[in-house]
Formats: structure tokens, sequence, C-alpha cells
């Protein structure tokens, strides 16, 4: 866990309002049009052609190496459909949802209205207990309060071994966000107001499960299709899990009634990754987290120009810049993780773990 900054607690909102003067005088909240026409046709010619060589290819059982490859396209789509909710890619906000809908419900099977209303509440509060959905109680546990509140005996198996089960774990991410989606456009379901037209967003998402399976059962066998999905879906979670846990796992943690201002809120809770054009690639732009989190409708192509105005202003004002290496990123949180389990590690916990009842 980062270490934190001696003015933690003191509030400069003022702080913040230089840095995006200069920021925005550099020109670095402008749209990018043309890099973003570029990276939505070579992203589209991906999907398309892994598509294509799919239908071309048969009943076989190389299909499994083309579940791969789908896995990185369908992520990558889903790269594009996050830089439309934070309105990075049009001017215009309504532009931004279709393009959102389009990428998320309809490519890769996810509701883009869910997504909003998760991603921004994450945004709003970033690992803020009871606040971030992304630490919110779940399977794993993310916080210290979280751990004491598992008193199930399986649930507590897991915590203990939380760090080893992480990555496999990532493998039903996928399925998790497409159950989700379903979910969140049932009647009575929680909605947010930026998700677009809800009929839209279903009629998407009906097309998108029909053509995904009706394509691949067209192709392949049963059998053979079966599996393509199996692979296809693990890999696709672990890859957006992949993509996503370095960000703020094993960061800063803030109490829920903690009070901060956005620029150390921001700041102290992210963690970027090292890298160069490869690792922007690879990771869709989240590797500039903290620049990310502190404007998030920058478009992704400003982001490594952002960087050095950021880290210089942290530096300056005495603010922790946390900067890591993917494997070291990766490191630190399951590090957290690892270290957030070990009271259900010691003796007397295990002895909890065998009474009646537990």
């Amino acid at each position: 866990m980062t270490s934190l900054s001696p003015d933690r607690t003191r509030l400069q909102p003022s702080d913040y309002a230089v840095l995006s003067r200069l920021v925005r005088g550099a020109g670095l909240l402008q749209r990018r049009r043309g890099a973003y026409a570029a990276q939505i046709s070579a992203t589209m010619l991906f999907y398309l052609s892994v598509a294509a060589v799919v239908g071309w290819l048969g009943d076989t059982w190389y299909q499994l190496l083309l579940a791969a490859a789908l896995a990185v396209a369908f992520t990558q789509v889903a790269f594009l459909g996050h830089d439309g909710g934070h309105q990075q890619v049009f001017s215009r906000r309504r532009a931004n949802d279709l393009f959102g809908q389009l990428t998320g419900n309809l490519l890769v099977g996810l509701s883009y209205g869910w997504w909003i209303d998760k991603h921004n509440r994450h945004h709003a509060n970033p690992n803020t207990e009871d606040h971030d959905p992304d630490i919110g109680d779940g399977v794993l546990a993310f916080t210290t309060n979280q751990v004491a509140a598992k008193t199930g005996r399986l649930g507590q198996a897991i915590i203990r071994r939380q760090a080893w089960l992480f990555f496999p774990l990532l493998t039903l991410e996928a399925w998790h966000l497409h159950i989700a989606s379903v979910r969140s456009l049932a009647p009575g379901a929680r909605r947010s107001r930026r998700g677009g037209n809800k009929y839209l967003e279903i009629a998407l998402l009906i097309l998108h499960f029909a053509c995904y399976l009706g394509a691949l059962l067209f192709v392949m066998s049963p059998v053979k299709a079966v599996a393509f999905i199996a692979i296809h879906q693990a890999l696709f979670g672990l890859y957006m899990g992949c993509s996503f846990a370095p960000n703020h796992k094993g960061m800063t943690i803030f109490g829920p009634t903690e009070d901060i201002d956005y620029l150390r809120r921001q700041v102290l809770s992210s963690r970027n990754v090292r890298g160069g054009v490869l690792t922007d690639v690879l990771l869709g732009g989240l590797n500039y987290q903290i620049e990310h989190h502190l404007f998030p409708n920058m478009p992704r192509p400003s982001l490594r120009r952002a960087q050095t105005i950021v880290r210089s202003y942290c530096v300056s004002h005495r603010i922790t810049y946390t900067e890591a290496s993917l494997i070291g990123s990766y490191t630190a949180a399951l590090r957290h993780l690892h270290q957030l389990g070990a009271p259900l590690r010691s003796p007397a916990a295990g002895a909890g773990l065998t009474r009646p009842g537990g």
C-alpha cells in the first residue's frame, strides 16, 4: 500500500483548480477525432477479422485458438465503450452514449447503462468504504471490515486464500458482468438516467446473444461451440480483470466519512503502470489511472502527455504519486489481498471455522 502524504487531511480544493488550468491550457481536454478514428477503425477491423476467420475455419478444434483472439477483441472493444462512457470520443453526450451502447450491448454483451451507473459511483468515491462499488462486499474482501464480516465457512476459506484465488476467479468475471447486465434491464431494476434508452439496450443485448450463439452453433458442432464459449468467456473475463486490477487494489482505502479533497482522493487511491506504447494498447489507457481519475473525460490519446504535468505537480505538492511495473502492480495487489486474509489463517481463526454452524 502506498505511503500517505503528510497533507492528506488538509482540504485544498484550489490545488486541483490550478492543475486543471495547466492541463486545459495544454489542450489535453480537446477531442482527438483523428486519433479515435484510427483507433476505432483498427479495433473494429481486428474484431471483424477474428469473427470472419471463425466463420471460415468451420467445424474444427483449432477454433479454440480463435476463442483466445476473440477474447482480446472483445476487451479492446470494451475499452472503446469505456471511453465513450466518459464522453471522451465525441463532443455530444448522445453520440457518446449511442457509441457506448453499440460497443457494450451489441458487440460484447454488457449493459452500458448498468456499467455507467456503477462506474460513475466508483469514480466519485474511489477506494472509499461503503461508497465504491468496486470494493463492495462480495466473494473477495478488500477491507478489514469485510474480512471481519465473513462468518460462513466457505466465505472464510476463500478469504484465507484469496490472493491465490484472485486470478482463477477472474475467469468467471465475464459471466458475472453478463448476468448483472441482464438483471439491470429487468423490470424494477435500478437504472442510471445516463444509461440511454432501456428498450434499445434490451434489443441490442438480445441481438448480441442471438448472433453470438447462433453463429457459433451454425459454424461448429454443439460440443465445440460450448468449448469455444467457455474458453472465450473465461479469457475475456481474465483480460478485463487483469486490466483493471492494477489500478486501485492495494492502494489507500478511505473510510466512509473521511474528509479529503478531490485531488488527493483520486491520486492517493490510484496506481499507474509503467510501460510504453504496447502497455498503452494492452491496458486500453488504464495504465494512466491517476490522470484518468483526475480528468475522466480526457481522451485516451492525451493521457501520456498529461502524465508529465500531473506527476510534476504532485511531486511539487508532496502528494504521493504511485507508479509500478505491470508485474509489480499485480504483486502489490496480491500482497494486499494476502495480508487481509492473514487473520483467518491464524490458529484461532482455524478453530473458529470448525465450530458447528460457523
